[in-house]
């Protein structure tokens, strides 16, 4: 039952990630998402993936995997969107 909550918890989290990167990918625009908070979050994203790893949970694990791929794109397309505009 324990993973099952798991599983359903890492859905709904990583699902919310979705919507923005569609968004960023298909208006190819970022300006209006928070560095900070892209930059706080992906570092968070790769510590909860090393403490699932440190204690095997699959959910964790596959979670964080999946949303860090999320995170970091709408991050780097972030990014490579500002040098362009300076």
């Amino acid at each position: 039952m324990d993973s099952i909550i798991g599983y359903i918890a890492a859905f709904c989290t990583t699902a919310a990630y979705f919507p923005q990167a569609m968004k960023v990918y298909k208006t190819k625009q970022a300006r209006d998402i928070s560095l900070g908070m892209y930059l706080l979050m992906t570092t968070g994203l790769t510590a909860w993936l090393v403490y699932g790893l440190m204690i095997s949970s699959m959910p964790i694990i596959v979670a964080n995997i999946i949303t860090l791929i999320l995170a970091l794109y709408i991050l780097i397309v972030k990014i490579i969107l500002e040098k362009k505009e300076k």
